[in-house]
């Protein structure tokens, strides 16, 4: 097990800079723009590929090459830093390695997670497909079907997916669906829908509150037929574990789509924390130049008092986000930590970019001046990938060893 520091070593101070500088230089002039445009900013993954921080082998190295878990976290917050839709557009293919990750075979990790990426000269996206209409916390009620057919072995999905980041325009989508709905939540398992797939088609594409340079749509399947090698763990692994729950008996393994939630919260977090300091640090940066009753405001305790409340809580989630990140990669969460940092992180970047409206006044409300983008973009971290209010319970029956309902 690797101690637990605060202190990042040479290779991720290095790395830090880095992604900083291209967050700065790259990101940050283009999010007014592709904020506006609500597209796919595709030049700017491709960009980010040609240098190595879109692709398979980063994130390889930052997930499984860092036994202190805290690389990813620290790239992350950088990105976001730089513009939230963008960083989720560079990021979003990350979800759905992650679920092949965390459900496939070392043979499908190897197969289908390099084409979640594709490669700077033809650069390609992933797709984690699990809400729908009328199931977004609540995953054990997805509708999504998957039938075998024994005589092709193949598998028939059928269903529509809510919420989707790249939904539809994704070369991989990686698809949480029931295949006993008696059983709920034990009864799911997820499958790789290759390119071009028939029957797979995207639904209706969302205009959003935030993040609106990250694609979000549904994905509709009409009798979509996968080879039974596209189930993620492989057909005998899932009848052992149906066969357990329809006897009752603990599996110990969490439902396909929470289990890689909970891998990934910490990463979602550090999100938050990322637009959490961008806001911070330019209203900051504004109310040492801003001019009133003859003295920079930040020299009234109003405004410094609420710099100093916003500066605490960002350390404070940051902290929580390290923790959590690195109790992932050595040994795993004791006490909903991942949820934890989640809550907290979500909670934070809400309130500090409301706040940072409030330090520009009228100049904050208006899209000249980028905080009201980033706050904006900061409510979806109260929302996506676990509500605040499944955090809680979560965090709940941790501390109280009870099913709180």
């Amino acid at each position: 097990m690797t101690e637990f520091s605060l202190q990042l070593n040479e290779d991720q101070l290095q790395l830090q800079s880095w992604v900083h500088e291209f967050a700065e230089t790259v990101l940050r002039p283009a999010g007014e723009e592709w904020d506006e445009r609500e597209e796919t900013p595709w030049p700017i993954i491709q960009e980010a590929a040609k240098i190595g921080l879109y692709g398979m082998d980063f994130m390889a190295q930052a997930l499984m090459g860092d036994p202190t878990g805290l690389t990813l976290p620290v790239t992350i917050e950088e990105l976001f830093w730089g513009d939230a839709g963008i960083g989720l557009s560079i990021f979003g293919s990350g979800l759905a390695a992650a679920g092949i990750a965390g459900a496939g075979t070392p043979e499908q990790v190897m197969e289908w997670v390099p084409q979640c990426y594709g490669d700077a000269d033809d650069v390609k996206l992933g797709a984690f497909c699990v809400s729908e209409p009328d199931a977004g916390s609540d995953v054990s009620s997805l509708r999504t079907r998957a039938v075998y057919d024994q005589a092709s072995d193949e598998w028939v999905l059928n269903g529509t997916k809510a919420w989707i980041t790249n939904g539809g325009i994704a070369n991989i989508h990686v698809v949480v669906a029931s295949v006993d709905l008696e059983l709920k939540g034990r009864g799911q398992a997820s499958f790789i829908i290759p390119p071009n797939t028939k029957g797979l088609s995207q639904g209706q594409k969302y205009k959003k509150h935030g993040i609106r340079a990250s694609h979000t749509a549904e994905v509709v399947l009409e009798d979509v037929r996968v080879p039974g090698a596209c189930l993620l763990g492989g057909k005998d692994k899932l009848d052992a574990r149906l066969a357990k729950a329809r006897d009752h008996q603990r599996t110990g393994e969490k439902q396909p789509a929470m289990a890689t939630f909970e891998s990934t919260r910490p990463a979602v977090a550090a999100m938050a924390v990322g637009i959490a300091r961008a806001a911070y640090e330019y209203s900051r940066d504004y109310a040492k130049e801003r001019q009133a009753f003859g003295k920079p405001i930040i020299m009234n305790q109003a405004i410094a008092f609420m710099l100093a409340d916003m500066a605490t809580e960002i350390d404070a989630s940051r902290l929580l986000v390290w923790r959590a990140a690195w109790l992932a990669n050595n040994g795993g969460y004791t006490n909903a930590e991942g949820s934890m940092c989640k809550l907290k992180a979500g909670r934070t970047a809400t309130w500090v970019t409301e706040r940072a409206i409030q330090i520009l006044g009228g100049y904050g409300y208006v899209r000249e001046y980028p905080v009201e983008r980033f706050h904006r973009d900061a409510k979806i971290m109260d929302i996506f990938e676990g509500t605040e209010q499944i955090q809680q319970l979560v965090i709940s029956r941790a501390i109280s060893g009870m099913r709180i309902e």
